[in-house]
């Protein structure tokens, strides 16, 4: 409340940053480890996938901007750490 759709839209823009920095620690984690039984991982990290790209489409909607041209920034910095 209170906040511009330029505060907003810079918060979203973090929220894939963080996001981004997070997945080598959740890839790190042996709860993120394949598990036949389960046909996935215990911590369901096989669904992330869909739903940072569900989630981004949401907010950059929202914004009104490109949502490929924020994912592909999204894998960059992923891809960096």
């Amino acid at each position: 409340e209170g906040s511009s759709p330029e505060e907003d839209y810079k918060v979203s823009c973090l929220l894939l940053v963080f996001v981004a920095v997070s997945l080598p620690l959740l890839a790190a984690d042996p709860a993120s480890l394949y598990n036949p039984e389960l046909d996935g991982h215990n911590n369901n990290l096989h669904c992330l996938a869909k739903a940072i790209v569900q989630v981004s489409a949401a907010l950059f909607t929202l914004h009104n901007k490109n949502i490929e041209t924020h994912l592909k920034e999204f894998l960059l910095v992923s891809l960096s750490l």
